[in-house]
This record gives C-alpha cells, structure tokens and sequence, in this order.
C-alpha cells in the first residue's frame, strides 16, 4: 500500500492554476526527489501531501485514506513536514528543538530522542544551542526532530539549499541510509540534477504538471533536462558533465 497517494490533483491559487492532473505514489523506503525549474510547483506539492493546502479537485490519500479526512494529530503521526526556510537561530539547545517532536505523538514512537541523535549523527551535539552548528549539522537537527515525530513519511523542501558540497553529500548519504535501513520514506524537492541520481526516483514537473517520471537513468537524460528546464545544452560548459560524473563516484 502506498503511504501516500496523488489521484488526478488540481490546485489552484484564486483563478491561477498551479497544480494539473497530478499523480504518483510514494511507496515504503523510497527516496524520491520533485525536480524541475523555479515555479514548477514542487513546494506546493509538498504542501498538499503534507495537508497545508487542500486540493480544488482530485484526492491526496495518506495509507489509502484522504489526506483531509485526517485530524491534524493523526496525520501528525504519519508524515513531518520540513520547510525550506527554517529558524536555525531559534534559541533552544539541539536536544530541545529534537524532543519538540513528541508534542503530536501519543503512543511508542518509531525512535526515541537519543535514537534519532545517533542516526543524524548528533549525540554529542545535544547540549549544544542549534545557531553554534554548522548549516549542515543545523539541517540534521530537524530532521532528527521529524524522526522522533514518528511519521513514516518525510516531506522536505529544499534540504540541500544553501549547503556546500560536503554538507549536501553528507545530507544525502543520511537520507538514503534512513529509507533503506528504516522503510521510512522520503518525498524532497531538490534543484541540483547532478544530485539526482541518488536518488530512487525522479519525479520532474513543470508549469504544476507532471512531464517524466522513474528511474534517475530515465528521466534525468539530456532531452528531458533540456524540455524541463528550457536549455540548449549545446551552450553548457563541458565541465558540468565531470563534476556530475564525480558525485557519482563519490557517492557509490
């Protein structure tokens, strides 16, 4: 069963159109990222699985139920959500913001607060004020909180913005490590395509709709970068096709 569901979804803004007959799943332990230009719709999309924003037609299901027919609690126990623009000068120390994630939660938890440290990498950082880490340990922090949140579906926005490489790599390598050792899934919107093929599916979308999705390997070839994202590839430096080559190789 899929932990959550796009069933021909429209979404509009006013008269303005964002979101047109959308659909996918979102199966247990997939790492799958929403890729596509500025505008494409991909936080929206998040927005709607997360049950922020209600769909003009067509449904969001959640475990085979209706995203809307969920108290907030209850689907509180399903999913988190992470925003791209976090407070990482919030005045708590990391093992403050981390328990922030039982508030929703009224039975066992899927992983206690020291469980979710030690899986991001943060045991020794528990004491430490979230605005003293750095951009990559403050991104872990969060989604420590989520996993303690106990929702088996991660909705991120944007987690690798504003990261250098070495964070960006380290932030993957934790979220691919989640799915597969944890069967919790992973729903991101990710910009950077040289990235993409870590990941276990690609959906790409664009003007709201979706334009490709499967396999990194199948989506993310040089006809569906150039339809998605308007370019002639023809004008790119050649340097961009090494550095993707070495994220590859550095990522294996």
């Amino acid at each position: 069963m899929p932990l959550l569901e796009f069933r021909d979804v429209y979404f509009s803004f006013g008269k303005t159109e964002f979101i047109r007959e959308m659909g996918f799943t979102v199966e247990p332990g997939e790492l799958i990222g929403l890729m596509g230009p500025n505008g494409a719709g991909k936080s929206t999309l998040l927005k709607l699985a997360a049950g922020i924003l209600t769909p003009r037609s067509g449904q969001v299901m959640i475990e085979n139920r209706e995203a809307r027919s969920y108290s907030g609690k209850e689907r509180a126990q399903r999913l988190a959500y992470l925003p791209q623009m976090l407070d990482m000068h919030a005045p708590f120390r990391v093992g403050e913001l981390v328990r922030m994630g039982e508030y929703s939660y009224n039975q066992k938890h899927h992983f206690t607060i020291d469980e979710a440290l030690c899986l991001v990498g943060l045991t020794d950082k528990s004491a430490a004020f979230l605005a003293d880490l750095s951009g990559g340990e403050q991104r872990r922090a969060y989604i420590a909180m989520t996993l303690v949140q106990g929702g088996r579906l991660l909705l991120l926005d944007e987690p690798l913005a504003n990261l250098d490489l070495r964070y960006q790599m380290e932030l993957i390598r934790l979220l691919r490590r989640i799915c597969s050792e944890n069967g919790i899934s992973v729903l991101l919107s990710l910009h950077d395509i040289t990235l993409g093929g870590q990941l276990d599916r690609v959906i790409m979308v664009k003007n709201g709709g979706l334009i490709a999705e499967g396999h990194p390997a199948i989506v993310l070839t040089d006809e569906m970068i150039r339809i998605a994202y308007d370019l002639d590839l023809v004008d790119l430096p050649r340097p961009i096709a090494a550095y993707g080559q070495f994220i590859q190789h550095v990522m294996c």
